[in-house]
């Protein structure tokens, strides 16, 4: 039950004064349906007045001018502005209006009457302007002008100074809450109370006290990160207790470890072991295995899938493309036949007797393994004793998408393991942020042998001597992929199409230049990139469709057509198409000037490093990761006063403190802990009440 101190924070907003039928869906769709929202809604920016005179005006500044008004000066042409001519001691001031009819200013603004009057000054010549002044009042009055003014996100009707007033409403019924945080971490950080710190980010004295670093800000970020960090822990604790089947390696395991090409590499072998003990612990496995493109995850699958077959259980891995799972397929199902095990390939477009046997033999038992995209969690499939769930480039599934393969599991022994993977590197406060509540296993080295890929970042008007460049590559008997943004051209968008660029390659370099994209049929799309790896197309044309899963060892030439159209990611995972082999590779990020300062960062990261953790901060810097709590999967979690990126000290000291939480007081019965119950109630990131003793 949310505890009742809390109750007039989640009230209606309509318990607001002034409030009504027309006025509430406006404020809800700008803070929410709750008071606390409302009093969580924080201004973003500061008005700051002075007090001037007409020849002491500041342009630019807002200042505040006591005035009489002399002239009314009529719009005498369409466009032209509405004047009203007033003056001090000192001079002329002239307020502006563009949208104003005269009849309301002439009973607003009367000959001969003094008014005091704000707004930012402009000069116009020698004229002193005041475009659309935001205060025109008494000189009785002039005291409820602010000097100093917050201003609040407006919209639907709503401006910044009714915003302003709910939100000041909803902070005046906003009560004094237990203290969370630990004394001496509080102490250290100087901050205020809880109740204090809100109260001072509504009434911001200057403008740093808006930003990030401002000690109220900083304050109302820890404990809403607390919060969502308490939650995370909780989550990964309960799913921890939930029983799962006991799998271990065996013989099938150190025959296919055996037969691989290659020897791991220390990082695969600190990923299997951590996998394999969770497997074998009885516990639900939740666990993301991330890496770099060509560290090896693949391998590090096979062996866990193996672990699941040697107990007698059956492995799916799920991936989000046809593509990328018909690769998986043709990489895992040779190793597996070798060691008699039956690995077959499910996608959506598969029908008639293929589709009925696969379906037939996960439901009885008989085949073990299944690759396969979206179609493996469709209602048709069922497992006969599924105990390990992989989920690869997890960032394209939704939350349920992965819950729904996973529950396929049958229910005599607990629910299935869950191995999720990544190719995008992750920094280690995305971590804490998108998957508090998974344990991370970290491929932070590639295969020996692999070469460095030499990253070059040039002009659009250089394109004649990639192209020399490039045909004397593909004479030597190596490939190439050309990416473009779009598909087909579009008169409204000013971008290269795969489609116009495969037409003037193939003028220039004949047949062995193919084409593909998302939009062509899927057996189509197929046919080429099969001729590609079968190295029977030379030069591969293609859209983002080729960012992931795509393993073509001679391929060695990368070239992205406008390449500051591209995320930093999206570019680290498009070159890691090329370097798969032994031999020197090469990426071109041809670019269209001038570049944006966003755009120009970018290209420099991923032209100076291949290190795709560092890669992943800056591009995190840039954008953000998901919500690990909702089904959110893009932007940041939905915080109120956090930023992941600015606060990211506060977000390691805030997974801390959770953690030890969890240790000392696991059921919040102490006094800190029932405070931190209270907190969690209050940014509903709350802990499972089913978890906690009464």
């Amino acid at each position: 039950m949310r505890p009742q101190i809390l109750f007039p924070l989640f009230a209606d907003i309509d318990t607001l004064k002034g409030v009504g039928p027309r006025v509430r869906p406006a404020l809800s769709k700008i803070a929410g349906p709750l008071v606390r929202d409302v009093a969580f809604t924080l201004p973003h920016n500061l008005v700051q007045r002075r007090r001037m005179t007409a020849a002491s005006a500041i342009e630019g500044e807002v200042g505040v001018f006591e005035i009489q008004i002399d002239q009314h000066i009529p719009n005498r042409k369409p466009g032209q502005p509405y004047k009203v001519r007033g003056f001090d001691d000192t001079g002329w001031v002239h307020l502006v209006y563009f949208k104003t009819y005269g009849d309301s200013l002439l009973k607003s603004l009367p000959v001969g009457a003094r008014r005091v009057i704000s707004g930012k000054v402009e000069r116009y010549g020698s004229e002193v302007q005041i475009p659309h002044p935001d205060y025109a009042v008494l000189p009785e009055k002039a005291s409820d002008l602010p000097l100093i003014e917050a201003v609040y996100p407006a919209g639907g009707g709503l401006s910044s100074r009714q915003v302003r007033r709910f939100a000041l409403e909803a902070l005046a019924q906003t009560p004094a809450l237990p203290e969370w945080q630990d004394p001496a971490w509080r102490a250290r950080q100087g901050w205020s109370g809880w109740r204090d710190a809100l109260e001072a980010a509504h009434h911001p004295q200057t403008m740093a006290d808006l930003e990030p670093a401002a000690p109220a800000r900083r304050r109302l970020a820890f404990d809403e990160m607390l919060a969502h960090q308490l939650a995370l822990a909780q989550r990964k604790r309960a799913r921890r207790r939930l029983a799962a089947p006991v799998i271990t390696p065996g013989p099938l395991s150190a025959a296919l470890e055996a037969a691989l090409p290659f020897d791991l590499t220390g990082a695969q072998t600190r990923a299997v072991s951590e996998i394999r003990a969770d497997l074998t612990s009885g516990a639900r496995m939740g666990r993301l295995l991330q890496g770099d493109v060509g560290s090896g995850k693949t391998a590090v699958a096979l062996l866990a899938m193996a672990s699941a077959i040697d107990s007698g259980f059956q492995a799916a891995l799920m991936a989000p493309t046809e593509i990328l799972a018909r690769q998986h397929h043709t990489n895992l199902a040779p190793l597996f036949a070798d060691v008699g095990i039956d690995c077959v390939l499910l996608v959506g477009r598969d029908k008639g007797a293929a589709r009925l046997r696969a379906l037939s033999g996960l439901a009885d038992g008989s085949t073990p393994v299944v690759v396969g995209t979206h179609a493996l969690f469709q209602e048709a499939v069922t497992f006969a004793n599924l105990g390990l769930a992989i989920v690869d480039e997890q960032h394209r599934f939704g939350v349920a998408q992965r819950n729904q393969l996973q529950a396929k599991a049958g229910s005599g022994e607990g629910g299935a393991h869950l191995l999720t993977m990544s190719a995008t590197p992750i920094p280690r406060t995305l971590e804490l942020t998108q998957y508090g509540d998974l344990d991370v296993s970290r491929l932070d080295e590639k295969p020996p042998g692999r070469q460095p890929i030499t990253t070059s970042a040039l002009p659009m008007d250089r394109m004649e001597a990639v192209l020399e460049r490039l045909g004397q590559v593909i004479q030597t008997g190596a490939q190439a992929y050309w990416i473009c943004p779009l598909v087909a051209e579009n008169v409204e968008v000013d971008l290269a199409s795969a489609e116009a660029r495969a037409v003037a390659l193939k003028a220039r370099f004949g047949d062995r230049v193919g084409l593909v994209h998302g939009q062509m049929p899927g057996a189509e799309r197929e046919g080429v990139m099969a001729a590609f790896a079968a190295n029977e197309l030379s030069l591969l044309v293609a859209t983002t469709v080729v960012e992931v899963g795509v393993d073509v060892p001679n391929a060695t030439i990368m070239i992205i057509e406008q390449a500051e159209r591209f995320g930093l990611a999206q570019l680290h995972q498009l070159r890691g198409r090329v370097g798969r082999g032994s031999g020197k590779s090469a990426c071109v990020l041809l670019y269209d000037p001038p570049l944006t300062q966003v755009a120009q960062a970018r290209l420099e990261v991923v032209r100076s490093t291949e290190d795709g953790f560092l890669i992943a901060e800056q591009d995190w810097a840039m954008r953000g990761g998901g919500d690990p709590l909702g089904l959110r999967q893009a932007g940041l979690p939905a915080y109120r006063f956090a930023d992941p990126v600015a606060h990211r000290d506060l977000l390691l000291a805030a997974a801390d403190d959770a953690r030890l939480q969890l240790a000392r007081d696991p059921d919040f019965s102490s006094e800190r802990g029932r405070a931190l119950w209270v907190l969690g109630e209050l940014f509903d990131w709350k802990p499972d009440r089913a978890e906690r003793a009464d």
